[in-house]
C-alpha cells in the first residue's frame, strides 16, 4: 500500500457540478459566472430601445385607419364613410327616364367601381342639370340634389 493509492473517505469527497453536460470540460464552454454563463440567459437586443422610442399613430389618424375600407371585410363597415360622390350631372348623361339608380345600377354604368371586393358608399350631389324623371334608392342624396330630382319628376326612396 502506498501514499497515492489511498482514497478519502466517500462522505468527504464533494461532488463538482458545474456546466453539465456537452463533454467541454468544466464549464461547457460557458465561462466563468455573468449573465451569459447562468441557465435561460437572454440578452434583449438593443434595437428594442430605439422601437419602442418610435410614437404610434393615436387620436383622430388612428380612428380613420380602424373605419377605412379595407378594414371593412373583416370588422364590420362603419356607417358614416362616405367613399365616392357622384353629381346629378354625371347622371344625366347615362340614365333613361323612369330608371332606379341605386349601388348595383351606378356598378352596372360603370360609373363607380368596387374597391377589394367591397362595393363604396356613395352620395349624390346636386351640381350639374337633371332633366330626366328618375328613382333614387339606397343611396345618401344631398339636399340640392333632392331639388333637382324632384323638380324633373323623379323620387327619392
Amino acid at each position: 500500500m502506498q501514499v497515492n493509492n489511498i482514497k478519502k473517505p466517500k462522505h468527504l469527497k464533494r461532488k463538482r457540478r458545474v456546466g453539465r453536460g456537452g463533454k467541454r470540460g468544466t464549464y461547457s464552454g460557458k465561462g466563468l459566472k455573468g449573465q451569459k454563463s447562468r441557465a435561460g440567459h437572454r440578452i434583449r437586443p438593443q434595437i428594442l430601445d430605439y422601437i419602442f422610442k418610435i410614437p404610434k399613430l393615436s387620436g383622430p389618424t388612428a380612428k380613420l385607419e380602424n373605419t377605412s375600407i379595407p378594414a371593412a371585410k373583416t370588422q364590420g363597415r362603419a356607417k358614416n364613410i362616405i367613399s365616392g360622390i357622384l353629381n346629378v350631372g354625371d347622371l344625366n348623361e347615362v340614365v333613361k327616364d323612369g330608371d332606379v339608380i341605386n349601388i348595383n345600377y351606378l356598378l352596372q354604368k360603370g360609373l363607380v367601381r368596387k374597391y377589394k371586393g367591397i362595393k363604396p358608399l356613395i352620395k349624390l350631389l346636386g351640381n350639374g342639370e337633371l332633366t330626366k324623371k328618375i328613382t333614387v334608392e339606397k343611396l345618401e342624396v344631398s339636399k340640392g340634389a333632392q331639388d333637382k330630382i324632384k323638380k324633373a319628376g323623379g323620387k327619392v326612396e
